[in-house]
């Protein structure tokens, strides 16, 4: 590891420091460069795959599929909010895709880690970190998608928590992150899709590409540069702060959340500091569940101003499954460790063949998902 010398001055440490952040705020860009590609591509196509299924375990795999294709799971929740108010599908068919959307939102930080592919070490680590999440919302479907189906548990408690609650008003939150990035992103993006005169789909693969390019450099520069900076103080402020005081980690991920309003910024930002080694899979893991609470909190208070019962139901319903899950694996150290060591197994295995976690990522948010709904289809 690079270490910071004496011999370094003040002013070349400020240096650093300023540039940290400018690669910090591209980093930030290039999510949200991402974002919008997916959704230029994906956002219609989204819409008209939540409104064709009526059978559950289609509905998960569609909440996988359209929540990886825009990449964010409070669109996802927003539009089968919007369908279930309006009659198109019933709240019994929301919550499976509810399910899937939190699997499929996991698959930015995932990208986020195919950054460091050059890198091989930090690779590793990176994988590692990034699909602590993917395996713990895989755990927490695993665990409560057939209970749901047996008892309809969610569906009960979360229609329970709307009819006392459906009389308070809304608040709105705005994002100081999303409101930093949003300017630079809609330039780039309007730039690149309407002010040049090229095909609709052209112009978005042109802002996917670009914000990959954002993604690499920025992310190498964070890296050498943290590294350089403050390993040592980020390290020992880690374990003193966070060490084996899981809740803490479960906290601080759940405020920052709150702030930033998207689980999928918090997870993102981790995976440069784990792959640098700064922070570890087990030290991010407890942060990451408090990202997973802390993106409901929000869009649940937002959906008491519509005063509609569906909406503040499925609220309910994203916050329920995400809480018990916490709930149900954290506390439990045999439970706890699982998705633990399947990131890390992940990770080794992506260390010896990098293209097994391409793969990874195209099968579990793409293809697995399509090939499943098309099936459905067919044997109807």
């Amino acid at each position: 590891m690079i270490e910071k010398t004496p011999q370094e001055s003040p002013f070349k440490i400020f240096i650093k420091a300023i540039l940290v952040v400018l690669f910090l705020y591209l980093f930030l860009v290039s999510i949200g460069l991402m974002g919008a590609a997916f959704k230029g591509y994906g956002k219609g196509f989204a819409e008209a795959l939540l409104a064709t299924t009526s059978n559950s375990f289609v509905g998960l795999f569609i909440g996988i599929l359209a929540t990886s294709l825009v990449q964010s799971s409070s669109t996802t929740t927003s539009i089968v909010v919007g369908m279930v108010a309006s009659g198109v599908i019933s709240i019994g068919n929301a919550v499976p895709i509810i399910m899937g959307a939190n699997i499929g939102t996991t698959v930015t930080n995932t990208l986020v880690s195919i950054g460091h592919v050059t890198r091989r070490e930090e690779f590793r680590r990176a994988i590692a970190g990034a699909t602590v999440h993917d395996f713990f919302n895989i755990i927490c479907v695993g665990i409560m998608f057939p209970l749901e189906l047996a008892t309809g548990f969610l569906q009960k408690m979360a229609t329970y928590l709307a009819s006392v609650f459906v009389s308070f008003g809304g608040v709105k939150f705005t994002s100081p992150i999303k409101t930093a990035t949003k300017p630079t992103v809609q330039f780039i993006t309007d730039f690149l899709t309407k002010d040049i005169t090229v095909p609709y789909n052209l112009g978005y693969t042109a802002v996917l590409v670009l914000s990959f390019v954002i993604l690499f450099a920025s992310l190498y520069f964070i890296v050498k540069l943290m590294k350089s900076l403050v390993i040592e103080r980020v390290e020992s402020t880690m374990h003193n702060v966070i060490g084996e005081k899981g809740i803490i980690g479960i906290l601080a991920g759940l405020f920052f959340t709150i702030i930033v309003q998207s689980s999928s910024i918090t997870t993102s930002l981790l995976i440069p500091l784990i792959g640098a080694g700064l922070l570890t899979v087990d030290m991010a893991f407890p942060i990451t569940m408090g990202a997973n609470i802390g993106t409901t909190t929000t869009a649940m208070l937002a959906s008491f101003a519509t005063g509609n019962i569906a909406a503040i139901t499925i609220a309910f319903v994203h916050f329920l499954f995400n809480i018990i899950g916490v709930l149900c694996i954290y506390p439990i150290k045999i439970f706890r460790i699982i998705p633990i060591r399947l990131a890390k197994g992940l990770g080794n295995l992506a260390y010896r063949k990098r293209r097994y976690a391409l793969a990874y990522v195209v099968g579990l948010f793409f293809v697995l998902p399509t090939m499943l709904i098309l099936i459905s289809r067919m044997i109807k």
